[in-house]
């Protein structure tokens, strides 16, 4: 029987070897598991194959969508994506995701707390990998009776309204905010990402109730969240649109990014890196740095600075508390 072959399939979802497949617009999903060729090419990758990869392939003979029989021979060239460094011993890549319009980081206005240096390695990953991100300050709802986050939650807006990104604020439990953010993601696939515990599903599941992720309250010994997603995983909207939710991310190193172009992806601080006396300048300690001198003069806040010397530093990174 001879082969039948598709074209410009979308990954939705990566369990082991197995592989969730439709073509977009259409929600039909279908199983495949990657050609011989493709596992040898693994490389340094953890998963050669992302959530959003369009990709080609050809149903096994005496298979179709329908009996989930089909092999993924080719990845069509990405849009964009999104990498991270493991933190772990085998120091490989991962994809985050493949050609997205949107990556949307969930920070949480009173628990667990996001580290600035894990949010910054972020928007600068987002930042070179050509993806535009937005801030979205979750669990808002919760100020009214906890106001020793207030000025937290202040912080993350002030800190990242400065640097240039929007800041949304909603409420998972409440409902507040939710209208704007639903628009901003309609007929768009973005990512849902953050550490374990911000209410990424439970944001899921309120854009669309008729989703049902699992969800779990923080633990309240160490505030920190619990694992509810295991694996990346794209979900279609009622209202239109796809989110990819995301498991909580420990650490994010940052690849592929050398000390002299880290400064570019911080949007504030390249901005005024064109006064420096230096054209090589990093910022860290040479003389007539007009960066320096907007930080001293509150012009950059100290917290995104602080993250730049850190990265500049250790751009692998380490593991954050989840």
């Amino acid at each position: 029987m001879e082969q039948q072959h598709f074209q410009n399939a979308t990954v939705i979802k990566q369990t082991g070897s197995l592989y969730r497949l439709t073509f977009l617009p259409r929600w039909e999903p279908f199983t495949a598991i990657l050609s011989g060729r493709l596992r040898l090419e693994k490389g340094k990758l953890t998963n050669p194959v992302a959530v959003g990869d369009r990709v080609n392939g050809f149903w096994q003979p005496g298979g179709n969508h329908r009996k989930e029989k089909a092999v993924i021979t080719q990845i069509n060239p990405r849009v964009n994506y999104l990498i991270r460094k493991s933190v772990n011993l085998s120091r490989q890549a991962h994809i985050i995701a493949a050609n997205i319009d949107r990556a949307c980081v969930i920070l949480s206005a009173t628990e667990p707390k996001t580290p600035f240096p894990f949010i910054d390695r972020f928007l600068v990953t987002c930042q070179a990998y050509s993806v535009p991100a937005t801030i979205i300050l979750n669990k808002t709802d919760q100020l009214e009776w906890a106001p020793q986050y207030r000025s937290q939650a202040g912080q993350y807006r002030d800190v990242y309204q400065r640097a240039g990104y929007t800041v949304m604020e909603v409420s998972a439990r409440t409902g507040a905010g939710i209208e704007p953010l639903s628009e901003l993601l309609k007929g768009k696939i973005s990512l849902l990402s953050g550490i374990s515990g911000v209410g990424k599903s439970a944001l899921a599941n309120r854009l669309d109730p008729k989703l049902k992720l699992k969800t779990a309250p923080i633990s309240l010994a160490h505030m920190t969240g619990k694992h509810t997603t295991t694996y990346y995983e794209m979900h279609p909207l009622g209202t239109g649109g796809y989110i990819i939710d995301s498991p909580g991310i420990k650490g994010f190193g940052l690849l592929e990014m050398t000390k002299e172009e880290l400064s570019h992806y911080f949007p504030e601080i390249f901005a005024a890196s064109a006064s420096c006396r230096f054209n090589s300048c990093l910022h860290a300690g040479e003389p007539d740095c007009a960066v320096r001198d907007a930080v001293e003069e509150g012009l950059i806040p100290a917290e995104r600075y602080d993250s730049y010397l850190k990265m500049l530093e250790d751009p692998e990174g380490g593991k954050y508390r989840t």
